[in-house]
Formats: C-alpha cells, structure tokens, sequence
C-alpha cells in the first residue's frame, strides 16, 4: 500500500478547559484567538462530569457557533479544536473534537500534529475488527484506547500513546476528567495555565491573555496531564527524547503575542529579522516592508539593523483568512487577490525591500511583487527569514511533497526570476537557528530546510 502524502496532512490548535462551570464560552474564546491555526472547521465537546455534549460545525469559529449553541454546551469540562487538514480530506466527517461512546463511557480527542505511523496502525486496527468513521490520523488514538487490555482509562490512555509516533498534542475529554499528552519530542507547543480556580491549556498563550488567564508553564514533552476532582496529576510515559520543536512555528505559524517553547514569537522574529539584515549588507533600498501579518516584527527588526526606514506598504483585509492554510490551490490563489491592498504613495519610484518569512509554493508573493510594482514601486528586491523549504514536513505542516515546494525545483536565481523580483535572500539556516530561543536546551527541528528528520516515518518505511 501506498502511503498517500499528496493528500492535504492535521496542523490545528486546541483548547481544554478544566473546572470553569463555562466551559463552552472560554473554549469557544480561547479558539478565536487560535483562528490562525485553522479556518476549515471548528467544534467544541463539554461535560457537565455525567454527559458529554459537542457542536461541530466547517468554517471559522465565529460561523459555527450560536449563543444558543453555547448555552447548550453545559459543563465544567471542555476541549476545543479549529482544523487545518493535513492528514485527512477536508469533510465534515472529520471535524474535531472527534467524539465516541464505547464500553467504558464517551471519550473525545483533539489533535494538533501529525501521526508517522497512523496507517501502520490503522490497517492492523482494521485487521482485529475496527470500523473507521473518519479519514483522520486521529481516530486511531481513540481504537487504540478503546482496545487496550489495560484497566484504568489512564493506563489505556498510557498505552494507546505509547504505539502512536509523530507530533502530537492531544487533548481528551471524558464525563469527567480533561487528559492532556505532548509528544516526547515536544514538536508541537501546548502551554499551561490557570483559569480562575480551575485550568486551561492550549497551543498558545494568546488564547490565555484573551481569558485573563494565568500562564504557569508548558506541558512538558513527553508528558501526560489528567485533570479531575483529585485536582491535577503529571505522568511521563514516555522514554526521554532530544527535544526536535518546530522551528516554523516561531518563524510564519503562531501568532507574535504568544509564548511558544518557553519564549515570546515577538522577540524571537525580531532576531530573526535582524540576523536577515547582517547577511545582507549590500542591499540598496528606500523603504522596508512587511507582509502582513506574520512578518510584521521580522520587517521591523530588519529595518532597525538595516537603518533602512521602515514603512507600512501593504495593507492586508483581515476578512480573509491566511492563504497558507487554506487547504487547496486553487483557494489560496483566489484569496491572494482579496487579501493585500498597496500604499501607492508610499510604494511609487521607491526601492523596496520586501520581507517575507517563508517561501513555500511561491503562490501569493509572485502576485505581491507583481502587484508592488504595479503601485509604482522602482526596483523590489525580496528578503526571507528562515532558508529555501526543500524537503516535505511529516509532522504537521502543509509541506507535503517535493513537487509543491519551489525550492526543491529551482535555484534562488530561478525562483528570483519566477516571482519577478529585483533580487532574492535567503537567511542562512545557522543564522535562523541563532535567533532561535536556547536557554532551556531547546533544539529545532529543521527537516523542512535541512532535510535532517529527527524522527523516522514508519509509514514509510513499511510501503
């Protein structure tokens, strides 16, 4: 059997929420401000510590749920899920939480990350008997719970976590009790904190500021966190890993007000626009700018090294969702055309520097630089915050073949030519690595640039 990478792979963001008799309104709070992590779809499962209720619904958070929806979503328990499609059509059989009921009560999962093994598991699953209801790697963590020999649902948890590899954040809902588990190499962040007298978690802390929130610290790698009346518990069930967390979340993919890996995405673009500005010395420009919203900081931190003025030239419609996750092509071309508007008078007869962070199909800044020139601008040269993406992502990202990324099929010449611009730097792998954040022994994961994978792909290796 082959293993189908072509199709889109699950980068997401959840929530759960323990011990807030309003479970369903800070869930549904704390996933507005992780829109950015999923626009396909969105749900919310809740207890009241006997039921397990759920609305799901596709679309953004704010087209899925009613008041009335909420006010039906009664409990002190709850888990919260918008989804990217990366393993699994985009359908609405596959929207999370997905939520079952089997011999010992209802259970609901939601899953930022991607499983290497998932269809190593699934057709053994399907061997002994399973039935599947959905496309998504996530469903087999629930049959591997639902099959474990072992007795407590802890334990069965313990267990079913132990046979899946990849990144992994998940978040569980039973009656009553909220587990967490990190995967042991930590690819994922999933931070920590207080909501009044009870708990929150989610994959960033922005969602924390928007609850008035306490951040306490991060879910350790590798570790498993059962919330119930017993208050808080910390398993570690897993062999200890070398951390591997993903360094595109603090180059494109969190927002720049969160906390991620121990420190703020802010502080860290800023380095690494200013690392971009110390390889490029050369440069002859006006003006600076960014492209909004992901490398707003990076452009900034560029300037101020640079000492070249730093201007706002684009101006982005935030009624329309990032182009990066949308899950197909053709979506994401339409949305480019919707998304960014131009400053004529700051752009024309200017020499512009354009920052970026990331170039992965090359899509919607083809279109940006044609459209800055359009505005008058005289020479647009483009300038890029982390290295050329030549390798496919496994453990979430939407990098799923070499045929997608433009860095795989031309040289920095080639792709300069293709997307029109004046010139084209890249920031160096061992200069975007410096600016990443090292005083807790964090190391990155840079498979994307590098093409060094520090966790085999099992699916692989059995096609």
């Amino acid at each position: 059997m082959q293993y189908d990478w072509d199709r889109p792979r699950e980068f997401c963001g959840v929530v759960g929420i323990y011990g807030d008799k309003n479970a369903s309104f800070s869930a549904y709070l704390a996933l507005h401000a992780l829109q950015h992590r999923g626009q396909e779809s969105a749900g919310i499962a809740v207890s009241d510590g006997v039921t397990v209720r759920k609305k799901l619904g596709m679309g953004l958070v704010s087209d899925v749920f009613a008041e009335k929806d909420l006010k039906e979503l009664h409990g002190h328990i709850g888990i919260g899920h918008n989804r990217y499609s990366t393993t699994g059509a985009s359908a609405e059989l596959n929207i999370q939480p997905i939520v079952v009921r089997y011999k010992d009560g209802a259970l609901g999962v939601g899953h930022n990350g991607n499983l290497t093994n998932s269809q190593t598991l699934r057709r053994k699953l399907e061997a002994r008997g399973s039935i599947f209801q959905t496309t998504s790697d996530s469903e087999v963590i629930l049959h591997l719970v639902a099959k474990s020999l072992e007795e407590s649902l802890i334990d069965k948890i313990k267990d079913a976590v132990r046979q899946i590899e990849g990144a992994f954040s998940l978040v569980f809902i039973t009656n009553d009790k909220l587990i967490v588990v990190r995967d042991p190499n930590g690819f994922r962040p999933l931070a920590l904190g207080r909501l009044g007298k009870g708990y929150i978690v989610a994959s960033e802390t922005a969602a924390f500021d928007l609850l008035g929130a306490k951040y306490i610290r991060d879910v350790e790698k590798g570790e498993m966190i059962v919330f119930d009346n017993n208050g808080m518990q910390s398993y570690h069930p897993f062999p200890k890993c070398t951390p591997a967390h993903c360094v595109f979340e603090f180059v494109y993919f969190s927002r720049p007000d969160s906390r991620i890996f121990g420190d703020y995405v802010d502080k860290t673009r800023r380095k690494l626009g200013k690392n971009l500005a110390l390889e490029d010395k050369e440069t002859d420009a006006d003006i600076v700018i960014s492209v909004p919203d992901s490398s707003n900081t990076t452009a900034l931190g560029y300037s101020r090294r640079s000492n070249v003025k730093f201007e706002i030239g684009l101006i982005r419609n935030h009624y329309v969702g990032r182009t990066f996750i949308n899950p197909t092509q053709s979506k994401r071309s339409s949305d480019v055309r919707l998304k960014f508007n131009t400053v004529g008078g700051v752009l024309k007869d200017r020499r512009v520097v354009i920052v970026d962070d990331s170039i992965v199909r090359g899509t919607t800044l083809k279109k940006l630089v044609q459209t800055v020139r359009e505005a008058g601008a005289r020479e647009v040269h483009l300038r890029i915050s982390s290295p050329p993406i030549k390798n496919p992502c496994f453990y979430g990202m939407n990098f799923p073949t070499h045929e997608e990324l433009i860095a795989n099929k031309r040289e920095v010449d080639e792709i300069c030519q293709y997307l029109g611009a004046d010139s084209l730097k890249y920031l160096s792998l061992e200069g975007m690595l410096s600016a990443m954040p090292s005083e807790q022994g964090q190391t990155y994961c840079t498979a994307c640039f590098s093409g060094v994978y520090p966790l085999k792909v099992k699916d692989l290796e059995e096609t």
